[in-house]
């Protein structure tokens, strides 16, 4: 089965009218801190957009996924009161009974991030996990549905368009499998590079963001390419 494809940091219905015919799995919208940062009020509109789309032409659409940083209960209390979102994606220090919390709540798929810095010491590319990075993994277990490697970025955490050591995939690959969660990767991933990790990897998906972009903005001819690159069988 191919990955699945999130196109993320999306800011408005125009881009979703230009990207609805593509086979885009997922769709990403930035609550955390970032250029890309989204209100509410028009994530919901965006939203709204594709519950009409689903209604009239009876098709699927993407599933619609929220990105944040250490929010508080109400913050994604208010959000997912003009926002109905499928899927919360936590890419902080969010607590295992956090992710718990949202899954009881709301009723959402919960994908939880784990942003590997470019020195990071515990991650070694010839041995398994360390003991006390697996606790930490472990306390996930039975509240994420997902978990989502990217490269740590010292402002926002993540989204830095900068590419991690994919030598590390296997480690949480064999993880995942147990655990029996998803494994979804991002980082630094475009039209060019993105086929290489997934034949070279066994991952479930992929998250991309400035990839896809053009001087900040998302550019449709980069995610076509980039969706093509990985529906096609060449």
């Amino acid at each position: 089965m191919k990955p699945t494809i999130k196109i993320c940091g999306l800011q408005g219905v125009e881009v979703l009218k230009s990207i609805q015919s593509l086979p885009i799995d997922q769709i990403g919208f930035v609550f955390a801190p970032s250029k890309r940062r989204v209100t509410k009020e028009i994530a919901g509109e965006m939203i709204a957009f594709l519950n009409q789309m689903r209604e009239q032409e009876d098709r699927r659409t993407p599933l619609t996924v929220g990105v944040f940083m250490n929010p508080t209960q109400e913050e994604l209390t208010q959000v997912m009161e003009h926002a109905s979102l499928d899927v919360i994606q936590l890419h902080g220090e969010e607590s295992p009974d956090l992710c718990k919390w949202v899954k009881q709540k709301f009723g959402v798929q919960v994908y939880k991030v784990i942003s590997i810095k470019g020195e990071h010491a515990e991650l070694s590319v010839d041995a398994p996990l360390s003991k006390s990075f697996l606790a930490r993994l472990v306390s996930y277990v039975g509240v994420i549905d997902a978990l989502l490697l990217d490269t740590h970025d010292p402002v926002y955490g993540g989204g830095s368009g900068q590419v991690f050591r994919w030598e590390l995939i296997p480690r949480f690959t064999e993880w995942a499998k147990h655990a029996g969660v998803k494994l979804i990767v991002a980082g630094g991933l475009h039209p060019d590079n993105v086929r290489i990790l997934v034949d070279a990897y066994e991952i479930d998906g992929v998250d991309v963001s400035s990839g896809v972009e053009t001087d900040g903005r998302k550019d449709i001819e980069k995610i076509k390419k980039f969706v093509e690159r990985l529906k096609t069988n060449d």
